[in-house]
């Protein structure tokens, strides 16, 4: 592909456009969403935004008014990177992380953009009130009753391998572009994902080079395609992503920014089911086959179908965590498996 990704996204489908209202408008559109949209210019009079429309360094001064004084974690690719942040041919990271303040680090850029040298340089989900006093204040949106986390995301020019989150995912950009490449989340085998120990921002990714597939060494990414959504959002617009859909996350200016809201739907003390997978690979992978069709049995049976037929036999106050879980007794699981583990 003589342009990046090119061919690939003048191909694929495009995430649909939702109308949205302020005030209850928004909260209408996330309530139970399952698929993709973009909402244009949702964010559009945000001062961050307006900053970014005048220039990549005024927004960088705006940031540096609210930033707080403590370290910021950078990322950092080394000269000729490409701005893919992925891995190198030893499948070790093909940037380095560091910390530092926010004003050097931009300066920095600034020196880069003088000398017109491309440079690598990515402030990856930053929470934003621990780093930043008033930013969020003066940047509002209305999520109606959710606690997002609220994450800022600062870069050059950036190539972030397709990933999925398991919570749901509001992103807005501020300045720059980005484009956004969806999947749903059953094209994961399509995807070739890497390992889910050892990755680049703890979620394992796509090994496929959108730039340029290698379909001789993936021929099953030519049908991830064929689910894929694309979208370019233009400073102010807004993607919201449902959770476990998997999205591969371009910066395609010189200078782009982020903020992104994360909540889920259930209780933020139930456990990640990504830990469950990672304990399903230490205890039940290796196991013989017939054990371990035994195991998707009765997975199946408490977990997947949770139906009556697995406590109905057992009297109401007896049924422990065979009953729907409360903070209590969901504590009590937690503090089971920790020392079963530490075991």
């Amino acid at each position: 592909m003589a342009e990046p990704g090119g061919v690939l996204y003048d191909r694929l489908a495009r995430v649909p456009e939702r109308e949205w209202e302020k005030g209850a408008g928004l909260d209408a559109l996330l309530e139970g969403a399952r698929e993709p949209f973009v909402l244009r210019g949702l964010v559009a009079d945000w001062p961050l935004v307006e900053a970014g429309r005048r220039s990549a360094r005024d927004v960088r001064h705006y940031l540096l008014d609210h930033a707080r004084d403590r370290p910021f974690k950078v990322s950092i690719g080394p000269p000729g990177h490409d701005g893919r942040l992925f891995y190198d041919v030893d499948m070790a990271m093909n940037f380095r992380v560091g910390t530092g303040k926010l004003a050097d680090i931009f300066s920095g850029i600034d020196t880069a953009e003088e000398l017109g040298e491309a440079r690598t340089v990515y402030l990856a989900s930053i929470d934003i009130p621990s780093h930043f006093d008033g930013l969020d204040a003066a940047n509002p949106i209305d999520l109606g009753a959710r606690d997002p986390l609220k994450s800022i995301w600062i870069g050059t020019r950036t190539r972030i391998a397709a990933h999925n989150d398991f919570p749901d995912n509001l992103a807005c950009c501020a300045a720059g572009r980005r484009r956004f490449t969806l999947f749903p989340p059953g094209e994961f085998r399509n995807l070739y994902l890497g390992p889910i120990d050892n990755t680049p921002a703890g979620r394992a990714v796509s090994m496929v080079d959108f730039d340029a597939p290698d379909l001789a060494a993936h021929p099953r990414f030519v049908d991830a395609t064929a689910a894929a959504q694309t979208a370019v959002l233009e400073p102010g617009d807004a993607i919201f992503i449902p959770s476990m859909w998997w999205h591969h996350v371009e910066g395609l200016e010189a200078f782009n920014i982020l903020v992104n809201y994360w909540w889920r739907g259930t209780p933020a003390w139930l456990g990640q089911p990504q830990v469950a997978l990672n304990h399903a690979i230490l205890a039940i992978r290796d196991l013989p086959p017939e054990d371990k069709a035994i195991w998707r049995e009765l997975f199946d049976h408490y977990v997947f179908e949770n139906d009556a037929s697995s406590t109905d036999h057992i009297p109401e106050n007896a049924r422990s965590i065979l009953a729907p879980l409360t903070p209590e007794s969901a504590g009590r699981l937690r503090a089971f498996l920790l020392r079963t583990l530490s075991q």
